[in-house]
């Protein structure tokens, strides 16, 4: 799609209920909602991150979504798919604000170029107690994305129309954080298989998206 076209449509999402929970449970792991309930206090005091789902235009025009492949480490959300973003730092105003400055430094994108349209719905993250809260933002010219080297392994540019493909959600069997392989909804997007919170969120998207167009 080109990118005109789609800021032409998006004008409307604010004006658009969000999805929410409806959307995120068509991509959440079937074992999700028991880790939830094991984790139901914890969930009190989780920690907080803000992440971005950045639209913007390529060199021909096309409207494209970025995402990241974090590096290979000891954590649970190594060698994922995500979305840039981060944890809310005590010098952070605001979780909208996290968003944005984590994504400048992760992928290079300056602050002040980035236009946030609307919040999304909030996720939380049992393996590793934190609460998600995406922002949808676009930018308005061609990035010229730094990848920053220690946190991201790859760079993930997916094009607006795959994203909405609906051809591009199937299921897979892979290794989670409860150590075994389970069967889990997935976006295959660019060679890689998209699941867990950032499916969820992505899937609130595409479902928000698809009202506007």
């Amino acid at each position: 799609m080109n990118f005109d076209i789609f800021l032409n449509s998006i004008s409307k999402i604010e004006h658009i209920p969000l999805p929410g929970l409806t959307s995120q449970v068509k991509m959440s792991p079937a074992y999700r909602l028991e880790l939830i309930k094991q984790q139901y206090k914890l969930m009190e005091n989780a920690r907080q991150a803000g992440v971005m789902a950045l639209f913007y235009p390529d060199r021909e025009g096309q409207a494209k979504l970025i995402l990241i492949l974090r590096k290979t480490y000891s954590g649970v959300h190594s060698a994922q798919v995500g979305f840039p973003g981060g944890k809310l730092e005590s010098e952070d105003p605001s979780l909208e604000y996290a968003a944005l400055r984590e994504t400048f430094e992760e992928v290079g994108v300056p602050i002040q170029a980035m236009k946030v349209l609307r919040a999304m719905t909030s996720v939380y993250i049992p393996p590793s107690n934190f609460m998600v809260y995406p922002f949808l933002g676009i930018v308005l010219n061609t990035p010229q994305f730094i990848m920053q080297d220690d946190e991201v392994e790859d760079l993930i540019e997916v094009t607006l129309d795959d994203f909405l493909n609906d051809d591009n959600v199937s299921s897979q069997m892979l290794m989670t954080s409860l150590g075994k392989a389970v069967e889990v909804p997935v976006f295959l997007l660019n060679g890689y298989a998209v699941w867990g919170a950032t499916a969820m969120i992505l899937s609130e998207i595409k479902d928000l998206l698809k009202k506007a167009f």
